[in-house]
């Protein structure tokens, strides 16, 4: 019996994708390990999108090739996929499989087991429908990863995942259902819905509302969240489903990328300040407690210190809690490169620890405004003699029980009462 263990590098949709891969495996016969234990092959999903990334594919492997030098390593995914001739050089890699190929790993290492050269399979990506399987549970998360859609055709000008991901396309409707049933059967109670760009989805006369109506008659399903979702493809109808205490979580995480319209602009983003700016404020109006998210990107060529403070203005006074902060990469695929002046790494450090420290002052002041409410948890963890889990609004709570009392999966009503650091520390009700 081969052993083989994965890691994912990058975003929900690798691990959705890690998830069916690891399962495919399995129910072929191979042994899933940790990734810190011995194993025969040793799959690492990888991410594009910045240069940590890259970096972070470089570590692994030199981590596996010193603690487990006779393992072969597949590098799948997005840097495979653009960076196909550097990572069949690097020690132990045997195969180098992109995007249009990765699903069908097991079979690309069984066929080409017995080859001692570095196996590079990165074909053209197809834009048609997809489907994904077998189906199963995702053995790393509580709440499970679905995948609906892939690709993007907005092509912004910092971004190289159409490139790494090919264009848009959407997963055959009745596919979807099949695993989340499945998934639902396992245990799991609440799906993310993922993808490049997940609002995008179209396939025949469905659209993206069409997979929410149809997940929330799921007997069992407990709740749908949506992850990251471009601010021009959010059905208003999305909206009104979550005001009306659907099965949709009350949560919404919509990139910004830059506060100041120029520099929107020139990322080639499809919306201004406010466009954006209209579209939170109707949903934190119409939805009690919702948790709005955002991402940005610091050091944009050519950002000055002026449009710099206005997006710190911006952020400082809009109605959302939270935003993931990354500082600007230059994507050798990107139009960005070729566009105004580079920022020194020194002032984009800078700038985004002014954003880092304003979002944990905003994340704070969100959870201090639901003490004393009660919300429901989905229990994820154990840490220490504490359970830890996550409300549908996106707050992590932390709620001490008795050690004979097991919490895992299990959805309670839990009252808020005080903050810890990262966390809202509750009482069962």
């Amino acid at each position: 019996m081969n052993k083989i263990s994965f890691y994912t590098l990058g975003c929900r949709l690798n691990q959705s994708e890690t998830a069916v891969l690891t399962r495919s495996f399995e129910v072929d016969g191979y042994k899933i390990v940790d990734f810190d234990e011995p194993a025969d092959i040793v799959v690492i999903n990888t991410c594009t999108v910045t240069a940590n990334g890259d970096a972070d594919t470089h570590r692994l492997v030199n981590k596996v090739t010193r603690v487990n030098p006779n393992a072969r390593i597949a590098l799948i995914g997005c840097q495979a996929q653009i960076q196909k001739e550097k990572l069949a050089e690097l020690p132990n890699v045997r195969w180098v499989v992109g995007n249009a190929k990765k699903m069908d790993l097991k079979t690309i290492i069984q066929e080409l087991n017995n080859d001692p050269m570095p196996q590079v399979i990165t074909p053209t990506i197809s834009r048609e429908s997809f489907t994904m399987s077998p189906a199963g549970f995702d053995r790393k998360h509580i709440r499970a990863n679905i995948k609906i859609q892939d690709g993007c055709d907005f092509f912004c000008s910092f971004c190289e995942i159409p490139y790494a991901r090919g264009r848009a396309r959407s997963r055959i409707f009745a596919d979807i259902l099949l695993e989340v049933k499945a998934l639902v059967a396992a245990g799991h109670k609440e799906i993310v819905i993922t993808g490049i760009n997940v609002g995008t989805y179209h396939q025949e006369d469905y659209s993206f509302l069409d997979v929410i109506n149809a997940l929330e008659q799921i007997d069992g399903l407990e709740r749908i969240r949506i992850s990251s979702i471009e601010p021009t493809t959010i059905p208003i109808e999305i909206i009104q489903k979550i005001s009306q205490k659907t099965k949709l979580c009350r949560y919404l995480h919509v990139p910004l990328q830059s506060g100041h319209d120029e520099i929107l602009s020139a990322m080639k983003r499809k919306y201004s300040r406010k466009e954006f700016d209209d579209f939170i404020r109707q949903a934190y109006k119409v939805i009690p407690q919702i948790c709005i998210g955002t991402d940005v990107i610091v050091g944009f060529p050519g950002e000055t210190e002026e449009q710099f403070q206005e997006t710190v203005e911006y952020l400082k006074e809009a109605p959302i809690h939270y935003f993931h902060v990354f500082s600007y990469s230059n994507r050798h695929l990107a139009k960005s490169r070729n566009l105004g002046q580079m920022i020194a790494p020194n002032i984009i450090a800078k700038r985004s620890e002014i954003l880092r420290t304003l979002s944990q002052r905003k994340r704070a002041l969100y959870y201090q405004s639901l003490l004393g409410t009660t919300q429901k948890v989905l229990f994820e963890e154990k840490k220490g003699s504490s359970w830890i889990g996550l409300t549908d609004n996106y707050v992590r709570v932390s709620v001490k029980a008795q050690d004979s009392v097991s919490l895992l999966n299990q959805l309670r009503d839990v009252r808020l009462n005080e903050i810890s650091g990262p966390l809202v520390v509750g009482e069962l009700t």
